[in-house]
């Protein structure tokens, strides 16, 4: 994450819907729509205008991030396979309370963006990162109102609490010299905001609407470099890296989706997600460097837009079961030749699985599982003789979420 040779600006991070909820077992359709718990207020903040009870839920939500690099022959870097693979926490904390038949309010805590690699510190692609954190996590108060008997409208200021630190190796210039090491971390609190509107033409029948708002999280630090020889901190002197503060900037997206749900019966329901995220603002970040001379550059890293859809059901098997069940789909934000190690992502599939079983009254609990597949990601990165070529092929990238969830209204 720094302004030098073989050494570029990187941070990366993306959008999760597995937030501690029941939403993971629907493979997140029905997002802005279903409105039926406390945690409506980070998929549609509307939704809780609908609630007649106080509720509370917490939601344990570990991801497992399966992800394993094979360089091939092109690869002109010796060293190790990169295989980060490992358990991530995560989850959500989420009350809401009803004043009367219009207004309603609420708070929640939920991390819904990024994630943490960790290849370790002998594999191929150490000069580019060998560990990359980026995480965001959400404090978020929220207000909804009930225009009528069909329209609800709702708002939440999002507080941001983001978490950025990247490690990587540095490759000496004198032969047999073992590498030295930059890292680069800081922590940010920014504020966005989440907006959504709620429809009802009838009993049992929804279309939502989410709108989270763009911010910028302004990471600052002073690179840390340890482990280096003269002649490499000569040459990083005089690029004015020595005593420097590099700024990062990366935008946290928009995200507009958009969601209907309906009761078929008194034991089926139906419902299904449209959606984008500007991840083209995300993929153009802000790097300032300051120390003698004052740089001000904008680093591309070529993001798309995304689109998202989304498909799901529930069955009530009785008062006391329900199941839940649904699919999506996630376009990539970046084509393979722009792919980099740092944030290996490519389009995904979400399959998700439910249960929710109530314990008493006003007291449930529920199991989810969620599987994140992306497949095969090729990756070719070469930034000259400092950090070498890296190719090769993720295979069968995937995170496994597993979730447990209690909820209880009184």
């Amino acid at each position: 994450a720094v302004v030098s040779p073989g050494v570029t600006p990187h941070a990366g991070g993306l959008y999760l819907y597995e937030i501690g909820t029941r939403d993971a077992g629907l493979a997140s359709a029905g997002w802005a729509a279903r409105a039926d718990d406390a945690g409506t207020l980070a998929t549609n903040p509307a939704g809780l205008a609908r609630l007649t009870q106080p509720e509370f839920i917490v939601g344990a939500q570990p991801l497992y991030l399966d992800l394993e690099f094979d360089p091939d022959e092109n690869t002109t870097v010796s060293g190790s396979d990169g295989d980060p693979a490992s358990w991530i926490p995560s989850g959500g904390l989420f009350y809401a309370r009803p004043v009367n038949d219009r207004w309603a309010w609420g708070v929640g805590v939920y991390g819904n963006f990024g994630l943490g690699i960790d290849y370790g510190t002998g594999w191929v692609g150490r000069y580019y990162v060998d560990e990359v954190t980026l995480q965001a996590l959400a404090l978020q108060p929220t207000l909804s109102y009930r225009i009528s008997d069909r329209w609800s409208v709702g708002a939440g200021i999002v507080g941001l609490y983001g978490v950025l630190d990247q490690r990587a190796r540095v490759r000496h210039l004198e032969p047999g010299t073992p590498d030295g090491r930059l890292k680069i971390d800081d922590e940010q609190f920014e504020v966005t905001g989440n907006f959504g509107l709620l429809y009802e033409p009838a009993a049992g029948t929804r279309f939502g609407l989410q709108y989270l708002m763009e911010t910028k999280l302004e990471f600052e630090d002073n690179p840390k470099f340890t482990g280096i020889g003269p002649l490499l901190s000569q040459v990083l002197e005089n690029a004015g890296l020595v005593g420097a503060e590099l700024g990062l900037d990366l935008t946290y997206p928009n995200r507009l989706i958009l969601s209907g749900y309906h009761e078929v019966d008194d034991s089926w329901a139906v419902m299904g997600n449209l959606g984008w995220d500007q991840w083209s603002e995300f993929g153009k970040v802000d790097v300032l460097v300051s120390g003698e001379d004052t740089t001000n550059l904008t680093f591309d890293r070529n993001y798309e837009d995304t689109w998202h859809a989304a498909v799901g059901a529930e069955y009530r098997r009785s008062d006391r079961w329900r199941f839940s069940g649904g699919i999506a789909y996630d376009s990539s934000p970046v084509k393979d030749r722009y792919r980099t190690p740092d944030m290996p992502v490519g389009e995904a599939w979400r399959f998700g699985v439910g249960a929710e079983y109530r314990l008493r009254e006003g007291l449930t609990i529920s199991g989810t599982y969620a599987l994140v597949w992306s497949g095969d990601l090729d990756m070719d990165v070469d930034r000259g003789p400092f950090a070498g070529r890296v190719s090769g092929k993720y295979s069968d990238t995937a995170i496994h979420a597993l979730g447990l969830v209690f909820s209880w209204k009184y």
